[in-house]
């Protein structure tokens, strides 16, 4: 596991400087601590810091093909690595090291641009291709590791967190358009950042610099795979889908440092475990935390687990400095990013870390296997449908208007009221009200006049998700509500929060149930093998049946939360008090200030509960002051003038010119 960065002067005889090259990589030493390297050649330079994991003596990198004219740095793991050697060395390839990244280069040089779909793995790769003078990036399918680009006027910038391009000396602009996505999502979706300079590459892409120009290219997506034709007989799908998951797991076991798994004492987890357990004989390492809070402790289930798989497990009750801890958050994600489990996350990977420098984890079950109540909810809507109009359009959602506000985990009465404001749209829009935090209306009473404007209207951002819900048409509904999760809440909410809180320890996880053979086998299968009833990750829950405990089976779905409402009034009370203070949000000039007090006065005396709202929006205020002041990240991104914010900077082309491929 690593951190990448780069640098290309669209002049090729402007050399690289190697300083810059130096500051950007040593904004990622916590990505890889036990090394790094750095290739410079005239108008390019890649660097890495390496966290070691395979091939520890030998597999420094950059690395290179035999004649040094293809060199590459990369972060993350390849498991087929046994397979694609043999192939390589039969066609006459010869390696220095045992280490996974030389596989690239050889493949490279065999398959072109196509070598990525050889790959069974995680990666963000930087390629030099020094004949063609072509730099390559790629990003893994699903996007379990990230890949950031800033293509500027003079130059080309790359690497594996933000802050490494705002090492060089970029002063980017806030993208009002991201900003608005990220009210309402708690998360920024790819391809956009909070920058109008900077964006993810999305997962399953290439980008491709040469010649000058720049070309962005899908090489895989879920959206190809067809649905099966015909009977599917499901005892033949169980089997085949627990073949895929242990050569999964057996494959991700691959490591010469220690290594454990995550265990929260869910199905996902615990499947992760009790196949890891078939696979591996030897000690089992388990990690798990818990909060004195009973409704947000699942220790117990978890020992069970432990119990019944014998695994070496560790737990911890964790008594958080929330306070102290949020600013890290917001230092380790470099954008607003406001899923509160990243705190239960970060304290899970501090744990572990402490233990083994690998950790198997069970996310992307959800999205495989149906595991969210919004596909339940779905199913329901349905049904309210045929109820009588007076039911469904006043008497109804007048009831739950009264219900009163409760805290804790996401509650019945907050649920009973977001699925009857939303259960009459259709389909793919109540999906996503579903999960909306900011609706419009809330969205135009909050942001200023200026922000409004240079929205143009656009606070809407259904229509980024149904682009995804439309690209699967030829799909069942439930297949096209799991394409749109996995291409923006897995890859931008899930998937990130992991990366970061892990990497911020120097943890690298794998995420064994997103090998792309088991997703694309999941995918084929039609909705009602998966869900035949209101029963969430059933098929899941019947192939490990006889394997997990009855009692693993049988829980109910609980999800990796804190206990935010209560944290808001308590805990981080001052904080809000001081970021989301009337004279700092005026001084800000995104917000209202009235429009945010009162989310603040109603949450803190008890009649509604915006502790989502109220938490993006101090995420987003440390946001902000930390992108202001920090001297080692020199952003002018916003200037004030008392009332709202003008936002500036170099115009860039939106697309540069495409490159002439030889």
């Amino acid at each position: 596991m690593c951190g990448i960065v780069g640098k290309i002067y669209r002049e090729r005889e402007r050399p690289v400087e190697s300083a810059a090259v130096a500051a950007m990589c040593a904004t990622l030493v916590h990505r890889g601590p036990d090394d790094d390297g750095v290739y410079l050649e005239g108008n390019v330079g890649l660097a890495m810091r390496r966290l070691a994991i395979i091939d520890l003596d030998t597999g420094k990198q950059p690395i290179h093909n035999e004649d040094r004219t293809v060199w590459t740095v990369y972060n993350g793991e390849i498991y087929n690595v046994p397979e694609l050697r043999r192939e390589l060395e039969a066609r006459g390839h010869h390696f220095y090291t045992r280490t996974d990244t030389e596989i690239l280069v050889h493949l490279y040089e065999d398959h072109g641009l196509d070598f990525v779909r050889y790959l069974n793995g995680m990666f963000a790769i930087a390629l030099w291709d020094a004949g063609r003078r072509r730099l390559v990036l790629a990003r893994d399918r699903l996007g379990i590791k990230p890949l950031y680009y800033a293509p500027l006027q003079d130059r080309l910038l790359f690497g594996s967190e933000v802050k490494a391009l705002l090492a060089d000396g970029l002063r980017p602009t806030v993208d009002v358009e991201a900003l608005s996505l990220y009210l309402s999502l708690l998360y920024i979706p790819a391809p956009h950042t909070i920058y109008r300079e900077v964006r993810k590459l999305e997962p399953g892409h290439l980008l491709v610099w040469q010649n000058g120009g720049l070309i962005n290219r899908r090489y895989w997506d879920l959206a190809q795979i067809q649905p099966c034709d015909g009977a599917v007989r499901p005892a033949a799908v169980r089997a085949e889908l627990l073949s895929l998951l242990t050569d999964a797991i057996r494959r991700q076991l691959v490591s010469d440092v220690p290594l454990g798994t995550f265990l929260s004492g869910g199905l996902d987890s615990s499947t992760v475990v009790a196949l890891t357990r078939q696979v591996h004989s030897g000690s089992l390492k388990t990690f798990s935390i818990g909060f004195d809070d009973p409704s947000y402790d699942e220790r117990a289930d978890a020992r069970r687990i432990a119990r019944a798989f014998e695994t070496d497990h560790t737990e911890l009750t964790v008594t958080p400095d929330v306070a102290d801890l949020v600013p890290k958050l917001v230092h380790h994600f470099d954008e607003p990013f406001a899923d509160s489990s990243a705190i239960p996350t970060y304290y899970l990977s501090q744990l572990t870390r402490r233990h083994v420098t690998v950790a198997l984890g069970g996310d992307g079950g959800d999205e495989l296997f149906a595991g969210y109540v919004t596909y339940q909810a779905d199913k329901l809507a349905r049904l309210y449908e045929r109820l009588p109009a007076a039911l469904t359009r006043r008497i109804l959602p007048a009831l739950a208007g009264r219900l009163p506000v409760s805290e804790g985990k996401v509650s019945l009465d907050f649920k009973a009221r977001r699925f009857v404001a939303n259960a009459l749209q259709e389909p793919a829009r109540r999906h996503y009200a579903w999960k909306a935090f900011f609706d419009d209306g809330l969205k135009r009473d909050l942001l200023c006049d200026a922000v409004l404007t240079r929205l143009e209207g656009r606070l809407d951002p259904f229509p980024l998700l149904r682009r995804y819900y439309d690209e699967v048409g030829h799909h069942d509904a439930l297949n096209r509500f799991l394409y749109t999760d996995t291409k923006v809440y897995l890859a931008d909410d899930i998937l990130t929060k992991v990366d970061r809180m892990s990497m911020a320890h120097s943890l690298e996880v794998r995420v064994p149930l997103l090998d792309h053979r088991v997703v694309e086998f999941m995918f084929r299968l039609p909705g009602h093998l998966k869900m035949p009833g209101l029963g969430l990750k059933h098929l899941l829950k019947q192939t490990m049946r006889g394997i997990l405990p009855e009692e693993t089976l049988r829980k109910r779905k609980a999800g990796f939360s804190v206990p935010l409402a209560a944290w808001l009034k308590r805990e981080l009370r001052p904080l809000v008090e001081e970021y989301l203070s009337p004279s700092r949000i005026r001084r800000d000039g995104f917000f209202r200030p009235e429009t945010t007090s009162r989310l603040v006065t109603d949450h803190m005396a008890g009649r509604a509960d915006y502790s989502r709202n109220i938490w993006a929006l101090l995420l987003f205020g440390l946001w902000l002051e930390r992108d202001a002041r920090t001297p080692a990240i020199p952003i002018a991104a916003i200037h004030r003038n008392g009332r709202a914010p003008v936002l500036e900077g170099r115009s860039i082309p939106t697309h540069w010119p495409r490159p002439s491929w030889s």
